[in-house]
């Protein structure tokens, strides 16, 4: 097995094959080693503007700048963004290149593995070093044949692979024995130890069931990873829905409905984590309560969210809210969804036809081909004129008369979004608004917080990278994984 390389499975979804990943990337970042992230498939509407123009899963890009690398196309060469239960978008090098299902995206896969192996080629030519991350589980049988996410990868690159298992969820030793023996024996000879994560107690308590681990499979456990609270890190995809205990401080109460495609929603993280504001998610059934702000986060099937909205009664309360003096921010699709209508006369994202918006802008969306990729800069047209850094992805184009009061001017010169002339509904293209201290400060003071914290979330990521870094390296037996890695 090549010995510059080293991927990560799981037993299953979010298990933490993530974080590992972007740990072991930091400390190899640390020690000096040229490292880069990768993951041949990603499903996920968490998506992130790369410097060369495409678009990646959103954990690729957290694991990039734990390496302190700018995001690349060639890190998740293969995205899938759901658009139904059955059906996704299927982006290659970062750009949209056809819309399967199921059954059709596997005979797709032979060519999506050759984009992997042109990106896995360049990556390896180029770093000491690259961190694979695996998809899902390697033991989920439906999906071995023409696999290009974990062990079918692995076994095309000769890859040395460890297996990471969730011990919070329950059954972590049924979890690991399991998933080894579901494995071919060739795929078995590759496994080079075992992590569990999320460990929280007395290890010695641990400890006769990793003794039993090791003699059952004969594979070495690699380490035990403590369960921390409160890291702050970009998900891959889950919608973080539990609430930060302890804001007795807050001044502003803020909510977003969950509805069923709702992407990019770490756009809210910033809101989430503000120690002065109560931020909650609504899941599907709950009805929105009394809050000052209202935010409707993007979408990857805009029409149909808005058909969802509508079932749930979520236009009427949020109609009611704004007749009670409340404020609206719109995301992207949740900026379309403000509008008086999108069409989508190509089927782009469902049925062709035209759904009527919200009609709380004057403005129209009409969903075109070409999608809109971009990181941008500017700032919002709002008090202070406060400075603001984001990214644009989105087939929408949306015009009207509502684009006289935009949200943002960009450094490119172009005017983004749109501001109701009541003041009281904002929507905007740009992803990521939330980000920047001082936008996210003006945001909550024109919600009606009045003066705020100006919170760096980019410096708090930065430190709970580090945070984890330093957590994993402390647990790691290193001198086992020293042979698949570039130690110096």
């Amino acid at each position: 097995m090549i010995g510059n390389a080293l991927m990560v499975q799981g037993t299953t979804s979010d298990a933490g094959k993530s974080t590992l990943v972007a740990a072991l990337c930091r400390i190899l970042k640390r020690r000096g080693v040229r490292v880069a992230p990768f993951k041949p498939q990603n499903m996920a509407l968490n998506s992130a503007v790369t410097v060369d123009g495409g678009e990646i899963g959103r954990a690729q890009a957290l694991q990039a700048l734990a390496c302190g690398l700018e995001a690349h196309t060639d890190f998740n060469p293969v995205l899938l963004k759901p658009t139904t239960d059955r059906k996704a978008q299927v982006i290659i090098h970062g750009k949209v290149a056809t819309d399967l299902d199921a059954k059709a995206y596997h005979d797709y896969k032979p060519r999506a593995m050759g984009a992997v192996l042109e990106s896995w080629g360049r990556l390896t030519a180029q770093y000491d070093c690259v961190l694979v991350e695996g998809a899902g589980s390697p033991a989920e049988i439906n999906l071995r044949d023409r696999d290009i996410a974990n062990m079918g990868f692995a076994e095309a690159v000769d890859c040395p692979v460890i297996i990471v298992a969730d011990i919070d969820r329950g059954g972590v030793f049924a979890h690991l024995v399991g998933t080894l023996e579901l494995l071919s024996a060739s795929e078995q000879a590759r496994v080079v130890g075992f992590v569990i994560n999320r460990f929280r107690g007395d290890i010695a308590l641990l400890e006769p069931g990793l003794a039993w681990l090791e003699q059952r499979t004969g594979k070495p456990v690699l380490g035990v990873l403590p369960y921390l609270h409160g890291l702050m890190l970009d998900a891959e995809d889950a919608i973080a829905t539990s609430t930060v205990d302890g804001k007795k401080t807050a001044k502003i109460r803020v909510v977003a409905p969950a509805y069923p495609r709702t992407s990019n929603h770490n756009d809210l993280d910033p809101l989430r984590l503000h120690p002065q504001v109560d931020f909650r998610w609504i899941a599907p059934g709950e009805a929105l309560p009394p809050a000052d702000l209202i935010v409707l986060p993007g979408s990857k099937a805009v029409r149909a969210d808005l058909d969802w909205l509508r079932v749930h009664g979520h236009d009427r309360a949020i109609a009611r809210h704004l007749r009670y003096g409340g404020k609206v921010i719109g995301l992207c699709g949740g900026y379309q969804m403000l509008g008086r209508s999108i069409a989508d006369p190509l089927g782009l994202e469902g049925k062709p036809g035209t759904t009527p918006g919200l009609g709380f802008l004057a403005v129209d969306t009409t969903l075109e081909t070409e999608k809109q990729l971009r990181n941008v800069s500017g700032h919002l047209h709002l008090e202070g004129r406060p400075v603001m850094t984001g990214y644009e992805i989105h087939l929408g184009v949306t015009q009207g008369d509502g684009l006289t009061w935009a949200a943002v001017q960009l450094a490119d010169g172009r005017a983004d979004g749109a501001i109701s002339a009541d003041d009281q509904v904002l929507g905007t293209y740009c992803h990521g608004v939330f980000d920047h201290p001082e936008a996210l400060a003006a945001l909550l003071r024109w919600a009606g917080a009045g003066e705020v914290d100006h919170v760096d979330f980019a410096a708090r990521r930065e430190a709970d990278l580090d945070r984890l870094a330093d957590s994993v390296e402390a647990a790691l037996a290193w001198e086992k994984l020293r042979p698949w890695l570039a130690l110096p």
